[in-house]
This record gives C-alpha cells, structure tokens and sequence, in this order.
C-alpha cells in the first residue's frame, strides 16, 4: 500500500469516527471533538490533493479550514457553557432554545 493510499484510509477513518461521534452523543463537548476530527479528515485530503498536484492551493486551504475550526471551537464551546449555566445540564436535546 503506498502512502497516497495510506492517507485515503486515514481520512476515511477519522471522518467515519467524527460522524459516529456526532451522530451518537448528546454532550456539546464531545459534539464539538467530534466535529474537529471531521475537519481534520477534510484537511488531510486537501494537503494530499495538494501533494500529487505539486501545488500550495490545497495546504493555503487547510490552513483556512484550520483556522475557522479553531474559531468553531470557541463559538461552540461558549455556547456550551451558557447553556450548562442556563439549564445545569449539558444534554443537547433537553435545550429547544438558548435564551441571552
């Protein structure tokens, strides 16, 4: 197996893991991790498409999807707390609405 391989079946892997872990918990946290590894599978394509191409488009692009999932992260984990602080559960179906 060659290492273009390799990184298909690491890609696929993580985005597989992401989806289930997405799909399977009800904690915003672990939504949130979820959603990261999913990003990080996107990246790992791109950096490879960018690699047998022989150009940087694809490395710039991940370091833009880095970027905004770094951002995510913040904006979702804010909205973790206020909703922990709100309703003293962190469960994502027992909130219809977060309130301000």
């Amino acid at each position: 197996m060659n290492a273009e391989s390799l990184i298909l079946a690491t890609s696929a892997s993580l985005m597989a893991l992401g989806s289930a872990g997405v799909l399977m918990r009800r904690n915003p946290i672990s939504m949130l991790m979820s959603i990261e590894l999913m990003l990080n599978a996107g990246n790992l394509v791109l950096v490879l498409a960018a690699r047998i191409r022989g150009l940087v488009d694809g490395q710039s692009a991940a370091l833009i999807v880095l970027v905004l999932a770094a951002a995510e992260a913040v904006i979702g984990l804010g909205l973790a707390l206020a909703l922990f602080r709100d309703r003293e559960t962190v469960d994502v179906d027992a909130a219809a609405e977060v309130r301000g």
